[in-house]
């Protein structure tokens, strides 16, 4: 008996051990001082954006606009930050930003069934964080896809945002999004 309890329990043990030891690790990587990098520093300004957001939504200069709700989260122990846009509805689209390596990537995860990734690029101006069309997947080239998007950020409580669709290998349309934090 006692020699079928230790070979039961033995897998536990070495199991529970590799799970202390991940765990230990994982900590102890989190307590390191994070290398500054401009990708970083944008990331932190996502971050900051964690909450609800509310405003208007439509083509650039057009009288047809509908209402819009953004959310912000960062999860991931800080790592990563998930913006959803019309949250609980048909159409609900889900973005997820993160570091690889010095980059800041976004992952699109559009409507329209397709999921293009953009790197950020070095932006006109300090409050403005640019992305650019690095690869998709579920799309080919000549798809209807977000391209870019430039996320203006001119104060805390405002954001404001512009993503743009390509079709047939050229741009197609903006979504501008102007959103104020709800508080």
């Amino acid at each position: 008996m006692a020699a079928l309890r230790r070979s039961y329990l033995a897998p536990m043990t070495r199991a529970t051990a590799a799970l202390a030891a991940l765990l230990l690790a994982t900590a102890a990587r989190a307590e390191e001082p994070k290398k500054a990098t401009a990708a970083r520093a944008q990331l932190e300004k996502l971050k900051a954006l964690a909450g609800t957001w509310k405003g208007k939504a439509g083509e650039p200069g057009s009288d047809k606009t509908f209402d819009a709700v953004v959310t912000y989260r960062v999860t991931g122990a800080g790592s990563a930050v998930v913006e959803i846009i019309g949250p609980g509805t048909p159409h609900e689209m889900v973005t997820v930003y993160h570091l690889d390596g010095d980059d800041l990537l976004l992952t699109h995860y559009c409507a329209a069934g397709n999921q293009p990734t953009m790197r950020a690029v070095k932006s006109d101006a300090p409050d403005v964080l640019a992305f650019d069309f690095l690869r998709g997947s579920n799309m080919k080239p000549t798809d209807v896809h977000m391209h870019s998007a430039r996320i203006q950020l001119p104060g805390p409580d405002k954001v404001i945002g512009d993503w743009v669709s390509w079709q047939d290998g050229k741009p197609a349309s903006t979504m501008r999004f102007d959103l104020a934090r709800q508080k």
